[in-house]
């Protein structure tokens, strides 16, 4: 397996990873799976902002993206400008399998590589143990629980908030 750049012939497996977890998953709250012009899109706008967003590519199964992560400015404000969210989702059938570890891995190194100080996981759904236990594996600490923001499947949804520092966090001044 290799984490590279995405390219726009990944986009239809993006989209059906994505498609996958908004029709079985509270990872996100939306409800219908967006078409493949909106996911290019979604990468544009990533991509226009400077930002990273990688595949995993499974080179031991004859190659196809069976993951992928990005990461999206925190908020629009400029004091927020050395914070990312992260992002990150796995082909259902191969989740537990250290693709996502891999792909937060090599995403946390670009953003460190950025001089970016922070990175900020909004993970769906407090009962999400595979996503709240690959970012603690990775650094993140659980900074807080939102009850209830969300309603999805006939339930409400809680949101879990992990925080991890790059580059010494904000030890320093970022320049």
């Amino acid at each position: 397996m290799i984490v590279r750049p995405a390219t726009d012939a990944d986009l239809s497996a993006i989209a059906a990873i994505y498609g996958h977890h908004v029709l079985n998953s509270f990872g996100t709250f939306e409800e219908t799976p967006p078409s493949v012009a909106e996911m290019a899109a979604r990468k544009g706008a990533v991509e226009a902002a400077g930002l990273p967003y990688l595949v995993a590519d499974n080179l031991s199964v004859g190659g196809g993206v069976v993951g992928y992560a990005y990461a999206t400015r925190f908020r629009p404000r400029a004091a927020y400008r050395f914070t990312v969210e992260d992002s990150v989702y796995v082909a259902p059938d191969l989740m537990g399998r250290g693709i996502g570890k891999a792909l937060m891995t090599r995403l946390i190194g670009v953003c460190e590589s950025m001089g970016l100080r922070q990175m900020v996981a909004v993970i769906g759904d407090s009962a999400n143990a595979g996503s709240i236990g690959l970012h603690k594996s990775i650094g993140f600490e659980e900074i807080g629980v939102a009850r209830g923001l969300g309603f999805k499947f006939g339930r409400w949804v809680d949101v879990v908030w992990m925080q991890r520092r790059l580059n010494g966090g904000d030890d320093t001044l970022p320049w």
